[in-house]
């Protein structure tokens, strides 16, 4: 039998870990296709389908989106792919085992929907550029990602850039116009961005300092993602974990994705509970 296949899935994260660390650091991001099998992402469209009602609010959510926050209240699926082993080789690799998640979303883009804007994921913290990331994104792709679909795209090594705004870059406008743009429109276009093609199933990983844009969708089918987020462990999430995934849920999820809720502490002791670990709020 192949060595491979004996592998624990751990085991086989931690090797392609190891085989991509170095494509991670110089590019800013890595393609892994075919991760998921057409089962998991059938289950993954299942449990979504409930909370597929809600549509992006302005230019940066995207008015032709869904757009569904707080997964891992909404069904234990989402806490497998949180904690998905191979993404955390990574995550862990780059922010340590105290990484928290940041966010969790589904991204639903609708035929007609118009690019994003330029934004890299850890732009919340407010540190100058060029510097360390203080977070890593996950994209697993539901559907697959084509030309024309909206694939995500990606400014390769831009991670590594000073630069903390450029042509085409988020601004406050992005969150408050409701003007629906022509998927046509595309005020950020450079030659030099990357569209993230890839089957259903696969996962791109992400520095948070990689400047990356939703793209248009210029199909006529939908295009899903779901995102899981990850930050230091000494940041502050973008979303309040605690809120959005009540304890008595939380109680329910595996171990490791209890951690990266919050269950858990940055060393020496970031993150107590009234003097204690945090885990001992969900053994009460």
């Amino acid at each position: 039998m192949d060595s491979a296949q004996t592998e624990s899935p751990q085991d086989q994260a931690l090797r392609r870990y190891h085989e991509r660390r170095e494509a991670f650091d110089r590019d800013g991001y890595v393609i892994f296709e075919n991760i998921l099998s057409e089962e998991e992402t059938a289950a993954i469209r299942a449990a979504l389908a409930p909370w597929m009602n809600r549509t992006g609010r302005n230019d940066f959510e995207g008015l032709s989106t869904n757009r569904v926050y707080a997964l891992l209240a909404k069904s234990p699926v989402f806490a497998d792919l949180a904690a998905h082993p191979l993404a955390m080789a990574f995550v862990e690799g780059e922010l340590g085992t105290s990484c928290l998640l940041s966010a969790c979303l589904a991204i639903n883009l609708h035929p007609g929907e118009s690019v994003q804007p330029w934004h890299h994921d850890d732009s919340h913290i407010d540190m100058p550029r060029p510097r360390k990331a203080c977070g890593v994104s996950a994209f697993w792709a539901i559907d697959a990602m084509t030309e024309t679909n909206g694939a995500t795209e990606i400014l390769p090594g831009s991670h590594l850039w000073p630069e903390d705004d450029i042509p085409g870059a988020v601004a406050a406008e992005h969150f408050a116009d409701r003007n629906r743009r022509d998927a046509g429109d595309d005020p950020g276009a450079r030659p030099d961005a990357m569209k993230v093609v890839m089957p259903a199933g696969s996962l791109m990983l992400a520095k948070g300092t990689l400047w990356h844009r939703g793209g248009a969708n210029r199909s006529d089918a939908p295009r899903l993602i779901i995102t899981p987020q990850y930050c230091a462990g000494w940041a502050r999430p973008l979303e309040n974990m605690s809120l959005a995934v009540p304890p008595a849920i939380a109680r329910g999820l595996p171990a490791r994705a209890r951690e990266l809720l919050g269950y858990s502490i940055h060393e020496p002791f970031m993150g107590y509970v009234d003097g204690a670990h945090p885990r001992r709020v969900l053994e009460n």
